[in-house]
């Protein structure tokens, strides 16, 4: 079963690969959940190396299955041509019937959308994907947001040296 969390920290066990860093900056993350990804084997060798990027990517509805679209997996160099991947090809996320609905459904509202936050392996040395249900930020939202940790780091900051 998918580990879901509402808003906050991650919950990712396990060595991370692939971040998305500017996702809690450009959306409000309602909601997370794990999902397994569809990978051949130089991906995941490619992957563990570490040179995944997730940046620009995000996940989309195609024939009634979810996949992760415009990801970043560049080829791997050990492997002979042939045997190689397409570095951005779209790759299958491995989903319950009821998560993709729940997922369809979400997205069929204005404004919100699938990001992914990272890409991981888990104790069992799986690659997962943790997913974000998300609505996008407006420049003001990024001002306020940007506002409210300094005031959080500047407060810190006065009751350590006051108290």
């Amino acid at each position: 079963m998918a580990a879901k969390k509402k808003g906050g920290k991650s919950k990712v066990v396990g060595r991370i690969a692939a971040q998305n860093r500017r996702a809690r900056h450009d959306y409000f993350i309602e909601e997370t959940m794990e999902a397994g990804i569809m990978l051949k084997g130089t991906e995941v060798k490619s992957i563990r190396d570490g040179r995944a990027s997730i940046n620009e990517s995000y996940a989309a509805e195609q024939f009634g299955e979810i996949y992760l679209v415009n990801a970043h997996i560049p080829e791997y160099g050990h492997a002979p041509k042939m045997a190689n991947h397409e570095p951005t090809r779209a790759r299958k996320l491995l989903l319950h019937r009821r998560e993709i609905s729940k997922l369809l459904g979400a997205i069929k509202q204005k404004g919100r959308t699938i990001v992914p936050l990272s890409i991981f392996f888990n104790p069992r040395g799986l690659a997962k994907v943790e997913l974000a249900l998300a609505t996008g930020k407006h420049t003001f939202d990024k001002r306020q947001t940007s506002k409210d940790r300094d005031w959080g780091r500047q407060k810190s900051r006065l009751l350590r040296d006051k108290g």
